[in-house]
């Protein structure tokens, strides 16, 4: 679970939207369930991590998502509702989407048919010809940023590292970015992305909708981007022979390594999908109107109809046929109004003529899973788990779970939903080599791999400014998930000597924005008792007034309001 982000939670921010659970997390950012009290909504809020709020670059390209993102409006893309920048932090409040991604879609169905990977497909490219209609790419297309709500309709989400087209990567590192197995030749190379990155990335995923596998894959990720600027994926009717060819044709044209050879628009490849999707309607149609015309025949030769009658045989069956189509009717009307009684009764009269049983759940926390989801006294209940990385409880045992125990829930026929959070215990990762790597790079690198990221600045002149001098513990080590990487980065051949601010009296974030303004790094804050006001810092690590090098870490105490006093009892006798 994301500690050190869960102190948001419970909060209210701008005195309107209340913070309910952590529900997602990337690199750069946290999302979160919150509930608009303005207007009484549900909606998603992505915060930008504490950590790297003081990273004038991440939080430049924070704030370009929520400027490319405030600028659609599309029913295929995940709507922005407001965005707040001030001194404590960054977010963005978007649609809150009930529903699955794509790749948890795929995970559950397997191979998608022809039929659900053009339905899907289509949507996709309506969003991106409305985003690249603004001069906005969004560089990372994939099925883990494209969700499918409860009604099957697509929105595209998650323009973190979106780039308006008019304006210039500053370098190389910047623009091969994107997730390796979906990347753009051209990405791959360190080339500018364009609206065609995006395509291709598209066509990526269709391929995996229709052959249930990727089309590139390697040990490294350096492999699998070479792989994609070769463009030699085998075919997809190879994994899937039952793929219609108009619709290979337009993934393989879409995922073409060669630019000038690919869709140079979203609005090419859409026309070619709703081609294919008329194609296909066409088709089904043609079919369905063969096979009645098959049972007609066969009514035909079995009924005699269509030979010759006389007037008296002629009224006799219409007279019938009327007879028929009355007792038919009104066994039509009866089935419909029982279907209705049913309905009713299930959804709305049970209720009423029912009184409803409640139940208290059950108190999970410190119990196996596999226990409680086995225990057939717990048949009331619906489980679904989610896991956590947590080295002080042993795998496979319960942390929390929602609703808490003994809360009184109404017995339902499909089972209580109950949200399990187990433990994995502790899950041994290798640290991932960073030295001489640019810092934020290495930054996010060792955060992928699963830790915890400190850094410190100090002088060198050996190694490149902003680059990783050495790191604690070493790579290759393996080390608990969830544990602290120290990175040691270079701050250039001379660090310069700025003057230690007085923190005293200040209130905690004043002077943690003090700290920073000066060009020096918050070490850690403590808590402790004393006469000062509380929530007010009492104590530095560096005297005021004192030269101190940039980005030494400084550690501050902050007061918890005066110690409780205890009244002696008096003298018994």
């Amino acid at each position: 679970m994301e500690q050190s982000m869960m102190k948001y939670v419970g909060q209210m921010l701008d005195n309107r939207y209340e913070v309910l659970e952590i529900i997602g997390s990337g690199g750069m950012s946290v999302v979160y369930k919150t509930l608009d009290h303005r207007l009484n909504r549900c909606v998603a809020i992505k915060m930008l991590r504490d950590e790297i709020s003081a990273d004038s670059e991440l939080k430049s390209r924070f704030q370009t998502e929520a400027q490319a993102v405030a600028m659609l409006s599309h029913p295929n893309i995940v709507a922005v509702y407001d965005v707040s920048h001030n001194k404590d932090m960054e977010y963005i409040v978007m649609e809150l989407i009930e529903g699955v991604t794509l790749k948890q879609y795929m995970a559950e169905k397997g191979i998608l048919s022809a039929q659900e990977t053009t339905f899907f497909a289509a949507q996709i490219c309506k969003a991106l010809q409305h985003a690249h209609g603004h001069g906005i790419v969004h560089r990372d297309i994939k099925p883990q940023n494209i969700m499918i709500d409860k009604d099957g309709v697509v929105k595209v989400a998650d323009f973190g590292i979106a780039a308006l087209e008019n304006r210039k990567s500053a370098s190389r590192s910047d623009t091969a970015i994107g997730s390796v197995h979906y990347i753009a030749p051209e990405q791959a190379k360190g080339l500018e992305a364009d609206a065609r990155s995006d395509i291709y990335s598209l066509g990526v995923v269709m391929y995996e909708m229709l052959t249930g596998t990727l089309p590139y894959d390697a040990d490294t990720p350096e492999e699998i981007a070479l792989k994609h600027i070769s463009g030699a994926a085998r075919v997809p009717h190879e994994l899937n022979p039952d793929l219609p060819p108009e619709l290979e044709h337009i993934t393989m044209k879409a995922m073409n390594a060669v630019l000038e050879s690919r869709y140079q628009s979203a609005d090419e490849m859409l026309a070619d999908l709703d081609a294919f999707k008329k194609t296909q309607t066409r088709a089904e149609t043609e079919a369905e109107h063969a096979e009645r015309r098959a049972r007609n025949r066969e009514r035909e030769s079995v009924f005699g109809v269509g030979k010759d009658l006389t007037d008296e045989q002629y009224a006799r069956r219409r007279k019938r046929s009327r007879r028929v189509s009355f007792y038919t009717g009104l066994f039509a009307v009866g089935l419909v109004a029982a279907g209705l009684f049913v309905f009713l009764w299930n959804y709305m009269l049970r209720d009423i003529f029912s009184a409803a049983e409640r139940i208290d759940v059950p108190d999970f926390v410190n119990q196996p899973y596999e226990d409680v989801v086995n225990n057939e006294n717990y048949s009331d209940f619906r489980f679904t788990v989610v896991y956590t990385v947590d080295p002080d409880v042993p795998e496979g045992v319960i942390v929390r779970q929602e609703p808490e125990a003994n809360k009184s829930m109404m017995r339902v026929p499909e089972g209580i939903s109950v949200q399990l959070t187990v433990s994995t215990g502790v899950v041994m990762t290798e640290v991932p080599y960073v030295i001489n790597w640019d810092y934020r790079e290495a930054t996010q690198e060792v955060k992928d791999a699963g830790f915890i990221v400190q850094t410190e600045i100090e002088a060198s002149t050996t190694v490149t400014k902003d680059y990783v001098i050495r790191m604690d513990p070493a790579p290759g080590e393996s080390l608990a998930a969830g544990s602290t990487v120290h990175l040691v980065i270079s701050g250039g051949p001379e660090l310069r000597m700025v003057t230690m601010p007085d923190l005293t009296s200040l209130s905690e974030s004043a002077a943690i924005a003090r700290i920073e303004s000066n060009g020096l790094t918050l070490g850690a804050v403590y808590r402790e008792a004393n006469d000062a006001p509380a929530g007010t810092v009492f104590r530095q690590s560096t005297t005021a007034h004192t030269e101190v090098a940039e980005f030494s870490k400084i550690y501050i105490w902050v007061s918890t309001g005066p110690a409780e006093t205890t009244t002696p009892d008096a003298p018994t006798e």
